[in-house]
């Protein structure tokens, strides 16, 4: 196999293997190399590329990409690594990039450049087009209507079929994804959809509106992307028709922009959780990441202070009792990890939005009997270790009650604190964590150096 076949194969494997091969050939200078692996990989795989190189081989990569593909990359990259490619793009090079891109990927595009460079690239389109952007961009970025495509095929419930493939041929060509046409009646009230499927298959003769759906589910403009989302992995949608708060059909949401809300909210959890957001360039220089992970640094160190004044509070206990400071952080740990496991099943539930005020109480039942359960058979193994490690039954027994009370308290607070977040319109994925550690350390030290205290006291 020839140097040129082996790259032609191993770009149809793997993005990880394809990045290999990049890497290797843009570092020993085999240009050619790299744009033959470019043009066997998709848009999307090109994107994923250039999000796991560092800045100057991204760069130079990205001057090898064709001006064709750059819209649909630029679409797909995270805001961060956009705008480094953007960096080197001048005002005519990104409006040709947004040629040829659907009105949905167009607005969430432009939304991410500065406001002159967002002007100049509306002022480049026709009047209908930039009328019709306009109109996407005036609904918030997370919003149904935010990322929905305005290119939707209504046709009126009371023609026959002919009529509908007659004006489908007329049309020319239909939008990516169209699986079914928006059915609406003379005023244009939205009343149902013709799939494809039925349309081909059905008598010419038939009338639309007694071959199309009408208990179909929409969604408003104004409803959450998420909530749009969550309709296409409850229902297995293709499509979903936007309407406006008079019924009629504004645009539809494709499953290919579905996945993406729910792909990035996904990110958003996980990486929330440690206080990163999903934009986050993994190849940021130092100095621009140093500076966004050091507020939750800092969050975190004040959370710590706190713990150690509730220790410092019983420094004549730790004296007198060594063993102590060497079982503390089981207490805390053991209230940490419980109260995680809880905080993330509620945090999930929300996302889902399959937590509400009607079951939040049996959410609260049942994972107060989990900490019971867990705190009873938990506490019983680290209290008979204590016991057997340091000889004294006191210590087991304390060490035992402080595990219960804390897992008591870790999952009451993963209840409590995404639902209080929620209403205080924090977000729960980032804040949640640091507040959870806090409580269960504060607290795994009270109870357990507390008791302690209270146990030499009536020794005395």
């Amino acid at each position: 196999m020839t140097e040129k076949e082996n790259y032609t194969a191993t770009a149809n494997t793997t993005i990880e293997s394809a990045l290999n091969n990049a890497l290797n050939a843009l570092n020993s200078g085999r240009f050619n190399d790299v744009r033959q692996l470019l043009q066997a990989l998709y848009p999307e795989e090109i994107a994923d590329i250039l999000e796991s190189l560092p800045l100057p081989q991204r760069k130079l990569l990205w001057k090898m990409v064709r001006s064709e593909f750059e819209g649909d990359i630029l679409v797909e990259v995270t805001d961060e690594v956009r705008d480094s490619l953007l960096e080197d793009m001048s005002v005519k090079e990104i409006i040709d990039a947004t040629k040829n891109l659907a009105e949905d990927d167009i607005a969430d595009f432009i939304q991410s450049l500065p406001e002159q460079i967002l002007n100049q690239v509306l002022q480049s389109m026709d009047q209908e087009n930039r009328q019709r952007i306009e109109r996407v961009l005036s609904y918030p970025e997370d919003s149904a209507g935010g990322i929905m495509d305005l290119d939707t095929i209504s046709i009126r419930s009371d023609v026959n079929c002919d009529v509908v493939l007659r004006f489908l041929r007329k049309r020319g060509e239909i939008p990516k994804y169209t699986n079914i046409l928006a059915v609406v009646n003379h005023f244009g009230k939205f009343q149902g959809t013709l799939s494809i499927r039925k349309l081909l298959t059905a008598d010419g003769n038939t009338n639309v509106v007694d071959i199309m759906r009408d208990n179909v589910k929409t969604i408003t403009a104004d409803k959450s992307a998420l909530d749009a989302a969550r309709l296409f992995e409850r229902l297995d949608l293709v499509s979903l028709i936007v309407v406006d708060d008079k019924n009629q059909v504004i645009g539809r949401i494709t499953v290919d922009d579905a996945m993406d809300v729910l792909a990035d909210e996904a990110e958003h959890s996980l990486k929330g959780a440690a206080g990163l957001s999903e934009e986050d360039d993994i190849f940021l220089p130092a100095f621009k990441s140093s500076k966004r992970r050091a507020v939750w640094l800092g969050i975190n160190l004040i959370t710590a202070f706190i713990a150690s004044w509730v220790i410092g509070q019983f420094q004549d206990v730790l004296q007198q009792l060594i063993s102590l400071a060497v079982l503390m952080p089981i207490v805390a740990s053991m209230g940490g990890i419980a109260g995680s496991q809880t905080l993330t099943l509620v945090i999930r539930g929300q996302a889902l939005g399959q937590i509400n005020k009607s079951n939040a109480r049996w959410i609260l039942t049942k994972e107060i009997a989990v900490s019971i359960i867990n705190g009873i058979l938990w506490a019983s193994v680290i209290g008979f270790i204590s016991w057997w490690w340091f000889s004294q039954f006191n210590i087991g027994f304390i060490i035992a009650t402080a595990i219960i009370i804390n897992l008591f308290i870790a999952s009451l607070s993963g209840v409590f604190i995404p639902i209080i977040l929620k209403k205080l319109k924090i977000d729960a994925a980032l804040a949640g964590g640091v507040i959870l550690t806090t409580i269960t350390d504060v607290m795994g030290f009270l109870s357990f150096l507390g008791l302690a205290s209270i146990y030499l006291k009536t020794q005395v």
